[in-house]
């Protein structure tokens, strides 16, 4: 019996590694496709080395409404208030709300006395912040009505405003922007590791993306907190309370027609998590998040590729002018690069390396064995040094060996691969630390040292988080906030 079933999976084996030419071929295909998707990065580095978008001094002053999600907030919420307190901004044009959310703290208590509208919300099975907008939003049109405000601010409670916060924003809006992001700064950059590697991709954000999209008129994404909308994308009320709802709200929104700009000039501090195990749990739900973002909005932002807006009321006659042309080109290229950040592009090809350069590879090497194969292979200047320094190959005829070889092998030539992405990817903090330095506060050369090389952390973190997320039920929990800084303090720093 063991006899034949050893031949049986002989037979299998041999068979499986028969094909691993056209699964290579193939896999090159997904591969080609993935790369397509990121093919204009370069192009967005350089743009948001050199420029970004400014905006003219506003002609109106419009009326806001502020909206803060909080769940036992109490440390942290006073003193966000204080610094929406102290705007430059005409105060009867704006209103703060904020949705004490399954409070145990006094929350509700310290924001009412900072002069907030407070709803409180006892609901634990719907747990998202999404869900606590959604309150909130029905609370206003119910009391106020949606239209009574032009635009909503999205902050969290543990933010900070600058002083001219609101004014530079309303410049933006002012210019006819419906949504609008800004420049995300961090009050505790320096507190640990872990919370400098928050700092450094929220700036690298604003480097790589939000600044050469909003100089070309596309569609940056939103991030949590620090965004004005206008009132018309609201209208029916707040409907994203997914885990992510930042990441559904830009999809959605990209995929029915609006822009999504950056205005480098409005500048918010948030306090970055400290714990390593937070931010694992954190970063876990946003991969699930980001998941599930990709499967609702996906494809309506694909097919927009290829046929436009595909929200759109197809029995409007638009007239084939310059201007609708040009609109046309700029949301199917804004549809193509929202699609490209959603993409999970590190699950299909984890799974290629898996099923076609590990296993079918192996069972290629059973089949017929590899000879003079590189130890140090796949890792670029890092293998080409260490092939010029010992210049290892193996040989093993077909069989066992050869697959158990074969196998090993792969899986080191992947380790080489990702090891030098993220050498280099170290780069990234110091380019960061060079060009920020002016707007980021002051941090001793050792730490910046450190950063830099605890950096890459924050993208391996979001590699095994998006594998975890595939596998795993997520819930929601809130990331405690205990920082005590103020917006005096910075600018005493400052």
């Amino acid at each position: 019996m063991f006899y034949e079933i050893g031949k049986v999976l002989n037979d299998v084996i041999y068979t499986i590694g028969g094909f691993y030419n056209e699964s290579k071929a193939f896999r090159n295909v997904i591969l080609w496709f993935l790369s397509i998707l990121t093919i204009h990065s370069t192009a967005y580095t350089i743009i948001g080395f050199f420029f970004t978008r400014k905006f003219k001094p506003a002609k109106h002053n419009h009326k806001y409404a502020i909206l803060i999600a909080a769940r036992n907030e109490e440390p942290v919420i006073g003193n966000l208030l204080k610094s929406i307190s102290r705007q430059d901004y005409p105060k009867e044009l704006i209103t703060t709300f904020v949705v004490a959310d399954n409070c145990t703290d006094n929350t509700a208590k310290v924001a009412r006395e900072k002069g907030a509208i407070v709803y409180e919300r006892f609901n634990d099975r719907d747990r998202t912040k999404g869900f606590a907008l959604q309150f909130l939003f029905d609370k206003i049109e119910e009391d106020y009505g949606i239209e009574s405000f032009e635009g909503y601010f999205i902050f969290d409670a543990d933010n900070l405003l600058n002083k001219d916060y609101i004014t530079r924003m309303n410049e933006a809006f002012d210019e006819g922007e419906k949504i609008i992001t800004s420049y995300r700064n961090s009050k505790n950059f320096d507190e640990n590791w872990v919370a400098s590697t928050y700092a450094l991709h929220w700036l690298r954000s604003i480097r790589k993306r939000h600044r050469a999209r909003s100089v070309l008129r596309l569609a940056t994404n939103i991030q949590g907190t620090g965004f004005l909308f206008a009132n018309e994308l609201v209208k029916d009320g707040w409907k994203y309370t997914s885990l992510t709802e930042d990441r559904a709200f830009t999809a959605d929104a990209v995929a029915h027609g609006y822009g999504i700009t950056y205005c480098d000039a409005a500048m918010f501090y948030d306090e970055q998590p400290t714990s390593l195990r937070v931010a694992l749990r954190q970063r876990i739900r946003w991969s699930k998040g980001h998941l599930l973002a990709f499967v609702e909005s996906g494809w309506p932002l694909f097919k927009n590729i290829f046929v436009g807006n595909c929200f759109r009321d197809k029995s409007e006659k638009r007239k084939l002018t310059k201007e609708n042309i040009i609109e046309g080109i700029r949301h199917r290229w804004a549809s193509f690069d929202t699609f490209a950040q959603l993409m999970p592009a590190v699950i299909p090809k984890v799974i290629l390396w898996l099923v076609v350069g590990f296993f079918i590879y192996g069972c290629y090497s059973y089949r017929y064995g590899f000879y003079d194969q590189n130890v140090f292979k796949g890792g670029g200047w890092l293998t080409d040094g260490l092939n010029n320094l010992f210049g290892i190959k193996v040989s093993v005829g077909p069989g066992v060996m050869a697959m158990v070889y074969s196998m090993l092998l792969s899986t080191l030539w992947h380790f080489f691969g990702k090891l030098v992405y993220h050498v280099e990817n170290m780069l990234t903090a110091v380019y960061i630390f060079i060009i920020e330095r002016k707007r980021i506060k002051k941090i001793s050369l050792p730490k910046k040292i450190l950063y830099c090389i605890t950096w890459p952390t924050f993208d391996i973190i979001y590699r095994y988080s998006m594998y975890a997320a595939l596998f795993m039920k997520v819930t929601w929990k809130p990331i405690p906030h205990t920082s005590g800084v103020t917006i005096e303090d910075i600018e005493e720093v400052g």
